[in-house]
């Protein structure tokens, strides 16, 4: 059957227009910790091409040669061996091996999210006196809050750093693993409940850009993106006062209504946020009343609550079902393990069940926040709660 030239071009022509409107953003970066990355997984590529490209030509060679029609090619049956094509087979694998883990290592080093940037572009070297611009990432279902904790901000679904300067992001989750990913601005690193990472970037061109969760977390998925404006510092500073202007302010109670699960967030802001919220959000202790991981961990290292303080311990939760709308049913007691916060009839019934404990016995008294310090000033309105501030100042603080 003759081909028809023209719906050939056609064919051709229909695989090609998807591509085109394609925006490489990996391959076409913004920013150069990205741009670093892209160089890397190109000669990455390049390299191992070197054995690919050769392997399938060779295999097309060897079939056209010895095809069945050609009377011609040489037949041996009887060879087995040649040390020179021994040699050839294991030594280029071996060098491009080798190569491709000496660039992949000190690559990867360079580029480890933890490390602070040394240098803004190519051409110019990050200055010493330059602090990076703080921004605390918390991932919630399903959409991304950002905190400013210089600027007093915060916002959702939407980020504006400006471009030359050095941005360090620190990033928790709320429920759930979650991958944060601004392919133009730098690489993908996880944010994972009660635990903290970083990820340094930059950009170096100002844009709207696209920001994603790579780690799928439920059935909001794939809704939760946010977008990632790069600007100068001019149009940085007039973002962060529209944010003032708009009000609003985060606090425990507005940041536990705005952890349920949603999806689809339109971008919002707020213009002032409690200044502890972040780190209660990494030690798991938003919730009124609720022991922080810190604290557990500075009573543990001072040998424990004991028995008597059971009571005054919130579980800390960790499976997604209690964050995501369902609370952990109380089943009794068990020896070490409090099931959940426990309300004043369910401790009764939890305690009438165990002859030996005298319910006068609990330790009925706040918390005191031991091991938290909070970064500046706040009081909380919770008639229960006892701030981090006053027990910095009791001097049973410490930092974490």
């Amino acid at each position: 059957m003759k081909r028809n030239p023209k719906f050939t071009r056609l064919a051709w022509l229909s695989l090609l227009i998807p591509l085109a409107a394609c925006k490489a953003e990996v391959l076409l970066p913004a920013g150069d910790v990205a741009a670093r990355e892209r160089d890397l997984l190109v000669s990455s590529t390049l390299l191992m091409l070197l054995i690919i490209v050769p392997v399938m030509a060779l295999t097309v060679w060897f079939a056209w040669k010895y095809r069945e029609r050609n009377r011609d090619a040489e037949y041996r049956p009887d060879w087995d061996h040649s040390t020179k094509l021994e040699f050839v087979i294991w030594a280029a694998p071996l060098l491009i091996i080798i190569s491709l883990g000496a660039l992949t290592w000190v690559g990867t080093h360079l580029l480890d999210p933890y490390r602070p940037l040394d240098r803004i572009s190519k051409d110019q070297p990050a200055p010493r006196e330059m602090q990076p611009l703080r921004v605390e990432v918390v991932a919630l279902d399903w959409k991304w809050l950002f905190i400013y904790p210089e600027q007093g901000i915060a916002s959702v679904n939407q980020m504006a750093v400006p471009v030359d300067r050095p941005v360090e992001f620190t990033l928790t989750s709320s429920s759930v693993m979650n991958a944060f990913y601004i392919p133009a601005m730098a690489g993908m690193v996880y944010a994972m409940p009660g635990m903290q990472t970083k990820l340094h970037g930059v950009f170096n061109n100002p844009g709207e850009y696209k920001g994603i969760a790579s780690h799928y977390s439920g059935h909001g998925f794939s809704g939760m993106h946010f977008k990632a404006l790069a600007t100068d510092q001019a149009g940085f500073d007039a973002w962060i006062a529209k944010a003032r202007e708009a009000g609003g302010t985060l606090d425990r109670p507005r940041y536990l209504e705005l952890e349920a699960p949603s999806e689809n967030v339109p971008p919002m802001t707020f213009a002032e946020v409690d200044p502890q919220l972040y780190p209660r959000i990494v030690n798991m202790c938003v919730e009124p009343g609720k022991i922080c991981m810190a604290e557990m961990m500075a009573l543990d290292a001072q040998g424990g609550t004991g028995l008597a303080g059971t009571m005054n311990v919130t579980a800390l939760t960790y499976d997604k079902h209690q964050r995501r709308g369902a609370r952990a049913p109380v089943l009794g007691w068990k020896p070490f393990q409090v099931a959940s916060f426990c309300t004043p009839e369910e401790a009764a019934l939890m305690f009438g069940n165990m002859p030996d404990v005298v319910p006068e016995r609990a330790d009925m008294t706040p918390l005191r926040g031991l091991a938290m310090t909070p970064p500046q000033p706040f009081r909380l309105t919770h008639e229960n709660d006892v701030t981090l501030l006053e027990a910095a100042e009791s001097g049973a603080a410490r930092n974490f």
